[in-house]
């Protein structure tokens, strides 16, 4: 394995500009990465203010070291860490340098001045360790390492004290000599002029580093030339976000959050920074739910709108109808992977570009026939875009809300097909549609059960057409099916095309315009079992204004 000290060993073998910039975070590392350079400095003075504390060794070792593997991470990038003074004596830079390199860390820097050290650009206090003293801790530094990738840069802070030129270059070549891996040569001039005469009278001596934050005039061409090995762009990233975050706290304090999206990032870029949808990816593959591998589809294409809802939902589909600041489709999401149903496929066709991509991490399926076909071509689309089965596969409506109650319970049934529904329809009179109606093998029970006892009872007939008064039961819009009973579905589906195309198909006036129950039927009068869950609460529908209504006061708290 090609470890990050190795890679940055071989950025030196080469000839291009290393260019590292400062971060405090993972965050930041992230945004490094992201615009090209080529490593992370895991900057002291970057650490520190996001601490809101001095540069001037306040923080501890470990406050540090814990920033590092925070930065080092959430990169691919070597991360060279500033480690000050080498956080005290010999002692504590043989202890330093093997705590960060068995964090992965690819280098340190320490820099030769007195412990405890101030920020190099404050005036006065400026004092420079022995020269011996420094050139002990390299060596024992040195020795401490582990692997032979791991590096050390020694900082030299002559120019920023004011002991000049010959006192650098004096210095410079001791710490070389005792086995550093390249010289920081430091200096706060507003001109680069110092730093050129340094590496000009250096001649080559071993690597250079620099980091130009008061001498920005040197361009990175210059730099080439002259041969600097790295650059460091130390401390921008910090003062960067404490300009932003003022300026967006003071317009909040104006004018409070309306027009502020605009002038920050949106919360897609956060969530893709620290890794939400990876994470949503990662579960859909490898989180499980107590009962197997579980997928779902939820079946969101189509654009038949009552009436009372249509001036809600002249942009978007039913599923995006909101709820109490909660669209349909987010709570149908939210009850399914609170149940540990992470592999989530969403059928798409009317208004699709409204649905909210910040429901991500779920598998977007585009059925672009929404309005020439039915809803069994939407469940043949979801199926044939799965990338695969799950031991259980939920087939939902989206224009119904439904509890982890009767998910679970319905996780537990092991049948190739079932469909939930409910005896209680006949209560319901305030509805203005034609239900999916079923007529079972068993009429249910007239008798209030406290208890939810599931028994085997199969559906016999199923339809819009079937008489209320024959009717047993009300389908809700929720299915599973077991591999086996997808697969029956996919080779039943496909036997009715051939045989139906263009022609009447049960309740559809043809087989194009097929529901899901007339696919349902033709199983059922070819053999198929189709079994039953029934309920008599855990679910709602919204098909109108006072269904709407009624939700909205049901869900007032949130919920």
């Amino acid at each position: 394995m090609i470890t990050k000290a190795k890679k940055l060993r071989k950025l030196f073998e080469g000839d291009k500009l290393i260019r590292l910039v400062g971060a405090h975070n993972g965050l930041t590392a992230k945004l490094v990465e992201r615009h090209g350079f080529e490593g992370v400095w895991a900057s002291g003075f970057e650490i520190s203010t996001s601490h809101a504390v001095p540069d001037a060794n306040i923080l501890t070792m470990k406050d540090y070291l814990e920033a590092a593997i925070d930065i080092n991470d959430a990169t691919t990038l070597p991360v060279v860490v500033d480690a000050d003074t080498g956080y005290g004596n010999s002692n504590n830079v043989i202890r330093m340098v093997r705590k960060f390199e068995d964090a992965g860390i690819a280098a340190v820097c320490i820099e030769d001045k007195l412990f405890p050290k101030v920020n190099s650009f404050i005036p006065g206090r400026q004092e420079l360790a022995p020269m011996a003293e420094f050139v002990g801790k390299i060596i024992a530094g040195k020795n401490a390492q582990k692997t032979d990738e791991f590096m050390i840069f020694a900082r030299v802070e002559a120019l920023v004290a004011g002991y000049g030129l010959r006192e650098a270059l004096k210095r410079a070549k001791a710490y070389m000599d005792a086995g550093a891996d390249g010289i920081f040569i430091h200096s706060k001039s507003r001109k680069p002029d110092e730093i050129i005469n340094f590496i000009k009278a250096w001649d080559n001596y071993g690597p250079i580093i620099i980091s130009p934050t008061t001498y920005p005039s040197l361009t990175e061409e210059e730099m080439k030339e002259l041969g600097i090995s790295m650059v460091i762009y130390a401390n921008y990233g910090i003062r960067a976000a404490i300009k932003a975050i003022n300026e967006t706290f003071e317009y909040i304090s104006r004018n409070g959050i309306y027009g502020i999206e605009d002038k920050i990032a949106p919360m897609e870029e956060a969530f893709e920074l620290q890794g939400m949808y990876a994470l949503k990816e990662n579960e859909r593959k490898y989180l499980k739910s107590a009962v197997g591998d579980v997928t779902a589809i939820i079946l969101a294409a189509g654009s038949s709108i009552d009436e009372s809802l249509r001036h809600l939902l002249i942009d978007r589909p039913l599923a995006m109808l909101d709820i109490n600041g909660k669209s349909i489709l987010e709570r149908v999401i939210l009850t399914l992977t609170n149940s540990g149903i992470n592999d989530i496929n969403i059928v798409v066709g009317y208004r699709a570009e409204s649905i909210d991509m910040e429901i991500s991490g779920l598998k977007i399926i585009k059925n672009d026939e929404f309005d020439k076909k039915g809803i069994a071509h939407s469940i043949i689309c979801g199926i044939k875009n799965m990338e695969k089965f799950g031991d259980k596969n939920l087939i939902i409506y989206s224009d119904i809300l439904f509890d982890n109650t009767l998910i679970n319970r319905l996780l537990k049934r092991d049948e190739d097909i079932i469909l939930v529904v409910d005896k209680s329809f006949r209560l319901t009179k305030y509805r203005n549609k034609k239900l999916d109606l079923v007529i079972t093998e068993n009429p249910p029970s007239d008798v209030p059960r406290c208890l939810d006892v599931d028994y085997e009872n199969k559906i016999l007939q199923i339809g819009k057409n079937i008489n209320e008064k024959d009717a047993h039961f009300e389908f809700i819009g929720i299915s599973m099916f077991s591999k086996e009973g997808i697969r029956k579905f996919i080779d039943f589906y496909e036997k009715a095309r051939k045989k139906f195309m263009r022609k009447p198909f049960y309740e559809a006036k043809s087989f194009e315009k097929a529901s899901f129950t007339d696919l349902i039927q033709y199983m059922i009068d070819n053999g198929v079992v189709v079994s039953t869950m029934e309920v008599i609460s855990g679910w709602t529908e919204v098909h109108t204004f006072d269904d709407y209504k009624r939700v909205c006061s049901i869900l007032k708290n949130g919920l």
